[in-house]
């Protein structure tokens, strides 16, 4: 393609009109846009296939990507402009909870060459592609993004990658590399489109739990950095449906013009695996062609035409997929050339099935056929500990006396031994939960003691779900404890996740806490959902029945205190639910009044408690579920807790119980809003994070307008002139590991209200000596100590160097705090 700095061209038909051929995009390498160009033109053949139908977003870097001095500007951009965008390139709008965009398809060779006239550097799709219409169809591929912690090579990474190749291999699924052109490697996975986008994640979240366990040295699953260093990041969220993935040989917006390459997998054994640039990945494609073509031809055979109608499978019986992974002339396994008859009877076998990776096989006879189940982990032995199990394609009857070796090459190769064997009594058979007890042999792994199982679905209702989880009956727990695995080799280890139907303890529940932070914490920001920060007191509700029950962040039960919020119960409409949101009271023009609230807290005489609420009602804005009729969601991302909330609770316009929405707009504009309401900021929350109960993360930020800081109260000193005859003063505290460290004192933003409440409380609780460390005797002269019981909040305008508050200011006391909550959130 010739250099010049404007050229017209046609492309497949299609003219396009190419400018500023000669501004270079990578200044370390001198790469020029007409390179870019000339690259995309290129290797279409090898990327389309692997975006097409996929709706793009893109990070634009108009001016190049700069240098490490001096960074260029990027852009991230979801939505078209519809009058810049070239009426031919296809096109699909999507609806997302708080907007509407429309995406351009990568379908054609013209597409990319205009996505890189318009310095569309970096391209990234979802796992999903689009169907008829604008219909999502569920994922054809599944990601799993191997991220380096500091100190970790891409040849780490690489070893990571062949564990999980391994467990992949043994579900009967064939993983492929691609490294990232950034830091880490993509391990894609084709899939037959049967499974949604949440249950392929779901799936996703165990492998990278078991490859955790298995391997807590090397691996961590868990996004918070301070776990990272030193390790992999199976990072498994962006199998999400809302979340994308830079598309296999886009390039990257990196200092050089590196490429998000696939590999061989015999590569990836290379010592000084490297990222590999835009030149020579080209090269490659034309010698050797596409290493992630089987990716592609993956899909379902209609996943890459949108505009086409879905096509029905074609007929077979229930062991149609099961010969399709088989060849008779090559494995000893039974593969029966007729349909399977009805045959009436409930056999059950476990076998122990050493292919590339240990796992245990569980089936159950029905309708004529075997239906199975691969169990990562084995059968679990205690009630408490559930184990994932796969759904894997049904078996013959015939499969349950296999005992062999299954040939090196052949799918699941490797020694099958039955570990147990017998029948099963059926309580329970339904499309998302099957009990059964087992009676197996007297030297059967299951110890000769009858078991009882439950094999639950873990996600929605449709489709043909593959992840379950299998969960030994509590009536059993004894038994098995004192009889573990007799017959195997490995007693199968504990699973890490709970029960989806265990209901969450009457005990107080813990609410997440957020970590005070800034913009420069939120990263990526299509990863976050942006909230409005409300200035009340945090409260956890629960709705039993017609029964309602407020706990603060430190457990105390404030029900009595706010009976104005008891509308809970109808609102829920006679089902169970536990909630999390923040009680406030608000100003005649809406806005949340912590000092107005102030007047409300620690009342609990019915009489004064029915005045207080006629002079300041409270309200109740919810932010999230934890459960719902008995199922526990805390584990269940952010979104999608969001979206059962919002289907929980429906209140009418001007309820005392409210939903506010998440904030629909970026950071900015959320941060801009949130200060123009004279709100107290904004809470940013990533949208794959699980809600951690009782603990601090960092999948939550806190972006206040102004410093604030939680203290513990240590003294007072008297006031003067017209503040004599009570306090002028409070001394303040933060507890740092034994002692409460001394932190300034706080002599303004009181008012008269404060002073009466304080000085009431204060004197009920003295004692003669300084609780607080590290006091000057400046302000210690004259002081009247006391318990540090009671927390307040203040207001600052920074830190000094010697760590005291400047300029601090009284915001309230805290009486849902205890004093071993408060930790020093500002550095």
């Amino acid at each position: 393609m010739a250099a010049d700095d404007t050229e017209t061209v046609s492309i497949d038909g299609h003219r396009l009109k190419l400018t500023n051929l000669d501004k270079v995009m990578y200044p370390e390498t001198g790469t020029t846009k007409a390179d870019v160009i000339g690259y995309y033109h290129a290797i279409a053949e090898a990327m389309i296939p692997h975006a097409r139908d996929r709706i793009a977003t893109r990070k634009r870097w108009v001016h190049g990507v700069g240098t490490a001095d001096h960074p260029g500007e990027v852009f991230f951009q979801k939505n078209l402009d519809a009058s810049s965008t070239p009426s031919w390139v296809k096109q699909r709008t999507i609806t997302h909870k708080t907007s509407e965009n429309t995406y351009p398809l990568v379908n054609d060779r013209a597409t990319l060459v205009w996505l890189a006239q318009i310095a569309s550097l970096e391209i990234h799709v979802p796992q999903w592609r689009v169907g008829r219409g604008d219909a999502r169809r569920n994922p054809d591929r599944m990601v799993l993004d191997l991220d380096p912690g500091d100190g970790v090579t891409l040849a780490d990474c690489a070893e990571v990658a062949r564990l999980a190749r391994g467990i992949l291999t043994d579900m009967g699924l064939d993983p492929l590399p691609v490294t990232s052109g950034s830091k880490g490697i993509h391990l894609y996975t084709p899939l037959d489109g049967s499974q949604t986008s949440d249950q392929i994640s779901a799936v996703a979240h165990e492998l990278a739990r078991a490859l955790e366990a298995d391997h807590p040295d090397l691996v961590v699953s868990d996004m918070k950095k301070a776990l990272r260093a030193g390790k992999v990041l199976v990072d498994w969220s962006q199998n999400n449906g809302a979340k994308t993935t830079i598309a296999p040989y886009s390039l990257r917006g990196r200092l050089r013009p590196t490429v998000a390459a696939p590999r061989t997998w015999r590569e990836l054994e290379a010592k000084d695996l490297r990222h590999l640039e835009y030149e020579e990945v080209l090269e490659r494609v034309k010698k050797h062609g596409d290493p992630l073509a089987g990716l592609s031809a993956g899909g379902t055979a209609e996943a890459g035409h949108p505009d086409a109608e879905q096509l029905p499978d074609a007929a077979g019986d229930r062991l149609t997929t099961y010969r399709s992974k088989r060849d008779a002339a090559k494995t000893p396994e039974p593969v029966p050339a007729v349909s399977p008859d009805a045959v009436d009877g409930r056999s059950f076998v476990i076998q122990e099935h050493h292919a590339r990776r240990l796992h245990w096989d569980f089936r159950l006879q029905h309708d004529g056929v075997l239906v199975s189940w691969a169990l990562p982990k084995g059968p679990p032995v205690d009630p408490k500990q559930n184990h994932l199990a796969v759904h894997v394609e049904d078996h013959p009857l015939e499969y349950g006396t296999f005992e062999g070796d299954i040939p090196h090459g052949e799918y699941g190769a490797g020694h099958v031994d039955i570990w147990d064997h017998g029948e099963y009594e059926l309580e329970k058979w339904r499309d998302a939960e099957v009990i059964v007890t087992l009676h197996g042999q007297s030297d059967g792994g299951l110890g000769g003691e009858p078991r009882k199982f439950a094999l639950i679905r873990t996600a929605g209702r449709d489709g043909d779900e593959k992840n379950w989880l299998i969960h030994l009956m509590k009536d059993d727990g004894e038994a098995a404890e004192k009889k573990p695995a007799a017959k195997t080799k490995a007693k199968p280890d504990a699973a890490k996740k709970k029960s989806t139907t265990e209901r969450i303890t009457e005990t107080p529940v813990s609410p997440m806490l957020a970590t005070l932070g800034s913009e420069k914490d939120v990263d990526d920001e299509d990863d976050w959902a942006f909230e409005m920060k409300w200035d009340g007191i945090r409260a956890v509700a629960v709705v039993r029945g017609d029964q309602l029950r407020l706990t603060t962040r430190n457990g105390n039960d404030v029900t009595a205190t706010y009976p104005d919020l008891a509308g809970l119960v109808a609102l829920a409409d006679g089902h169970d639910l536990v909630v999390d949101g923040e009680i406030v009271t608000l100003t005649p023009r809406g806005r949340p009044d912590f000092g107005l609230l102030q007047s409300r807290m620690g009342l609990t005489r019915p009489a004064e408690v029915a005045a207080a609420a006629e002079r300041a009602p409270a309200h109740y804005f919810v932010f999230d579920i934890l459960e719902f009729d008995g199922h526990d969601l805390r584990r269940t991302p952010y979104d999608e807790r969001r979206s059962a909330l919002q289907d929980a609770l429906r209140p009418p316009g001007g309820d005392p119980i409210q939903v506010p929405p998440a904030f629909a707009g970026d950071l900015a504009h959320a941060v801009s809003s949130s200060r123009e309401l004279g709100l107290e900021g904004v809470m940013a929350k990533r949208r794959d994070s699980t809600y951690t109960t009782g603990r601090r993360s960092r999948s939550w930020i806190k972006i206040k307008h102004h410093l604030a800081q939680e203290v513990v109260i240590g003294g007072w000193t008297p006031g003067t002139g017209r503040r004599a005859g009570t306090l002028g003063a409070l001394l303040l505290g933060i507890p740092d590991g034994d002692v409460l460290r001394y932190v300034g004192k706080v002599g303004t933003g009181f008012s008269d209200a404060d002073l009466d409440r304080l000085a009431a409380l204060l004197a009920a609780h003295p004692r003669k000596t300084s609780p607080l460390e590290g006091v000057p005797s400046a302000d210690a002269r004259g002081a009247n100590w006391v318990r540090p019981e009671h927390v307040g909040e203040v207001e600052f305008a920074e830190w000094t160097g010697t760590d005291r508050l400047r300029q601090p200011s009284w915001r309230g006391l805290r009486p849902d705090k205890s004093p071993d909550e408060v930790v020093r959130e500002v550095g």
